[in-house]
């Protein structure tokens, strides 16, 4: 994995698509500038009496389209610069999905594999109430994202209630069905991950019934892609995880995998597999589908040269260098970008926060049909503005199309003095 700064790889899509815009330097500076960053450190009591600190941020990036809107990781790679990169991110994923919210990150730098459950629950709780000034359902509303889940966002509820004295179920999503979550939020990033691939094999004229797809990654968003992907005819001939990859060449039950890896660990060793590959031998395989779904830099300049697919449909959020794309797209490689591929978990996270101000739920089905909806009718948006503006990406369109949004959106609400 490349070293590459990700805020910087930011900084450098939003200049190329600003380039597209008639826009002065010092509205696109404030678009690549996050409007306030938390950085705080956590004292915890473990479970043998002593202290340890954890440092912990939150970036808000941009509000002008509604509340601060992004997850929360526990990595030992998160840093600030990456939590700024990621919430910047979530202001062009919401934008380009059309859905009235601003982006936001944040993250403990942490192996919550080295911890306890009752360790991590005050380590949660410790980090809910230094945002609990910074969040709230029409402030900010964190959700799930590495290593972070259900549990995690009912700890943050309760800690936020608790403190607010008050019952707010949308202060946060990614939440448990019983605590006010949303039915298909769990499947949501691979599902829309899915959805963009399926019609982007349509705008291509390519069938997805018996295309050979590979998914680097095999965690929730992989395993639901490869699940979902499967289910509509494809043959998942590679998969992967931190461990390593297999391949078959008569394809993998994504659920069997999926099931080998909840029993081991990982992927490795699973018997059906005809060989084992590396995490870059997974990605340079020639497929039509690869499905990057882990972190970020995942394919720089160098391996980009060696990538076989035709098309990419990114479930991670920033796994391709700008060089990279550079690169993939001479080689004519369609790249269905993350903040239109993976949006699956902001747009049901969206969907939930509404059922919880409503307090009416909706069926599984029902979500599913919006994102569908959603995700379908952004991605032939940014076709037509990739074709009628002659743009040479399909992510330089993403971000052209998302930019003008939060522009207009900043322009409407005026300036303060």
């Amino acid at each position: 994995m490349s070293e590459v700064n990700p805020y910087q790889s930011l900084r450098k899509q939003i200049d190329e698509a600003a380039s597209y815009l008639d826009v002065s330097e010092g509205q696109i500076e404030r678009l690549k500038t996050p409007e306030r960053v938390l950085e705080t450190n956590l004292s915890v009591e473990m479970d043998d009496g002593t202290i340890e600190v954890f440092r912990a941020y939150r970036s808000q990036f941009n509000g002008d389209r509604g509340p601060y809107k992004g997850g929360i990781r526990y990595h030992p790679q998160v840093s600030r610069d990456e939590v700024k990169a990621l919430s910047g991110w979530m202001v062009y994923k919401t934008a380009t999905s059309a859905i009235p919210l601003g982006g936001g990150k944040g993250g403990i730098i942490i192996d919550p594999s080295e911890y306890s459950e009752a360790e991590l629950e005050r380590i949660t709780r410790a980090f809910a109430k230094e945002l609990t000034p910074m969040i709230g359902v029409d402030r900010d509303v964190p959700a799930p994202d590495v290593n972070t889940g259900q549990r995690e966002m009912n700890w943050i509820k309760d800690t936020y209630e608790t403190i607010e004295n008050t019952t707010e179920p949308g202060v946060i999503t990614g939440k448990d069905i019983s605590s006010g979550g949303s039915e298909g939020r769990v499947e949501a990033t691979g599902r829309s991950t899915v959805v963009a691939a399926r019609e982007a094999f349509d705008y291509l004229d390519k069938d997805v019934d018996g295309a050979t797809v590979a998914v680097q990654g095999y965690g929730n968003a992989g395993w639901i892609a490869a699940k979902l992907i499967s289910e509509m005819g494809a043959n998942v001939v590679a998969v992967s995880d931190s461990s390593g990859g297999i391949y078959a060449e008569d394809a993998f039950d994504p659920v069997a995998v999926k099931d080998f890896k909840r029993e081991t660990g990982s992927v490795s060793d699973y018997p059906d597999a005809d060989r084992e590959l590396t995490n870059d031998e997974l990605l340079t395989l020639d497929v039509d589908l690869l499905i990057p779904a882990a972190l970020e830099n995942a394919i720089d300049e160098q391996l980009a040269h060696e990538i076989s697919a035709d098309v990419i449909s990114e479930a991670a959020n920033g796994p391709i260098t700008p060089n990279a794309d550079d690169v993939l797209r001479d080689e004519d490689v369609l790249v269905i970008p993350d903040i239109l591929a993976n949006a699956g978990g902001v747009i049901v996270s969206y969907f939930e926060w509404v059922q919880n101000r409503q307090r009416f739920y909706w069926s599984e089905e029902r979500v599913n049909e919006e994102l569908d909806e959603t995700i379908v009718n952004q991605f032939w948006n940014l076709i037509e503005a990739y074709e009628d503006r002659d743009l040479p990406s399909l992510r330089i369109a993403a971000y052209v199309v998302s930019l003008q949004r939060v522009l207009d959106a900043g322009e409407q609400a005026g300036t303060w003095p």
